[in-house]
């Protein structure tokens, strides 16, 4: 008998047939013998939509009571759930993220996981119940609930896996696993079988809406195994861990993130400390930066342009004006941009695999405004407009 941790997206329990079809996936890994725990979203578009109630009320609410809204979300689709697996005859019980265990530090919107008390969990599962837990969420030092951000869920179920020393961890969506590029809008895609914790880690942090980049990070940590597969499709999806296939392919596949900004610093004094002021400022407020690119310097001033989430470039502005502005240096953003990466492991050893992906962007006739790379990415900034056509046009150079 195995421990599994199953994890729902908002897509999969969206209407009561969605319901139903995830509530026999459960029952039939519970009817192997296995016991089963379950971490469900908000269904469908709940979460937007308590967002735009809010805004009708107060566009400015504060994020503690914007927490207390947004967790009842999961609240309704525990229920939900538990009902359809007692209406199959199964012992069940739904809990609540306080009630799993999970304490989380104040930063609301956006908390992180302090720690998973597994007690409740475990006895729930020695009475041979399926325990469904609301994912996202979780309880601060002040009895507050609070919400981990978007894409929470993944963090929840990795977090119950490692508490619970899980035999693995499932992750159901949409799509049947992990692919070379995204199904739904390029052609002749590849499942993989496997892959990598640092390779999907940079598929997350990328672009690519599959896996939340902080519960990737959390199962390579605790070792987690994670399975990535469709709740709408009964087939075989992507395991995630330590080693992937030893003769795996070069490039493992090419990503795009749309949600992007750059900011451009042009004018600032080119002396020592400049730098550190402004990405330390970022730091401070909790700005996340990716490319960066700086010009050499001239006449005293150098120009520096960077990559941040587009939710952040206007506060990223303002902070860059507020220090800059005094010595004449201009700040602007532009989120007319896209970042599309190439991810693999395997291109470490080998040589023109820039020169491949560059001349695949120059044969679609498609610029690039900024280079960045690591030891397993190799990311370019181009017109947002162009994004698709660029990953088509990657795609088919490494894949055919």
């Amino acid at each position: 008998m195995a421990l599994i941790v199953q994890k729902f997206g908002g897509s999969s329990v969206a209407n009561a047939e969605r319901v139903m079809n995830v509530a026999r996936i459960i029952t039939d890994t519970y009817k192997e013998g296995n016991s089963v725990v379950v971490v469900v979203s908000a269904q469908g578009d709940t979460t937007d939509d308590l967002i735009e109630k809010a805004n009708e009320i107060n566009p400015k609410a504060s994020k503690r009571e914007m927490d207390m809204l947004l967790t009842s979300g999961e609240q309704i689709s525990i229920a939900l759930l538990a009902m359809a697996i007692e209406s199959l005859g199964y012992p069940v019980i739904s809990l609540l993220g306080w009630q799993a265990g999970f304490s989380t530090n104040s930063s609301y919107g956006s908390a992180r996981i302090h720690k998973v008390n597994p007690e409740r969990l475990q006895s729930e599962i020695d009475k041979k119940k399926i325990v469904i837990v609301a994912g996202f969420q979780g309880l601060n030092k002040y009895d507050d609930l609070t919400t981990l951000g978007r894409g929470g869920s993944d963090t929840s179920a990795v977090a119950i896996a490692a508490a619970l020393h899980a035999d693995r961890c499932q992750i159901f969506t949409d799509v049947s696993g992990v692919y070379t590029a995204d199904p739904r809008k390029v052609a002749n895609t590849q499942k993989l079988s496997d892959i990598t914790y640092d390779e999907m880690l940079e598929f997350a942090t990328l672009g690519a809406q599959v896996l939340n980049n902080r519960s990737v990070e959390m199962a390579k940590k605790y070792n987690v195994e994670l399975e990535v597969l469709s709740s709408l499709v009964r087939e075989p999806g992507t395991i995630v861990r330590e080693v992937a296939t030893m003769e795996k392919m070069l490039i493992r596949g090419v990503t795009k993130d749309t949600d992007i900004a750059r900011i451009s610093v042009v004018g600032m004094k080119d002396i020592p400390g400049n730098a550190f002021k402004m990405f330390s400022r970022l730091a401070q407020k909790g700005i996340n930066i990716d490319v960066i690119l700086q010009s050499v310097g001239r006449d005293g001033t150098k120009d520096i342009s960077f990559t941040c989430a587009a939710s952040h470039a206007e506060e990223a502005v303002e902070i860059l004006s507020d220090i800059f502005s005094m010595e004449g240096a201009v700040v602007a953003s532009d989120t007319t941009v896209a970042k599309v990466s190439i991810v693999g492991a395997g291109m470490q050893s080998h040589s023109g695999t820039a020169s491949k992906m560059f001349g695949a962007l120059y044969e679609a006739g498609i610029n690039i405004s900024m280079i960045s790379t690591s030891e397993i990415t190799i990311s370019v900034l181009i017109d947002k407009e162009l994004a698709d056509k660029a990953v088509s046009a990657v795609h088919a150079a490494f894949f055919g």
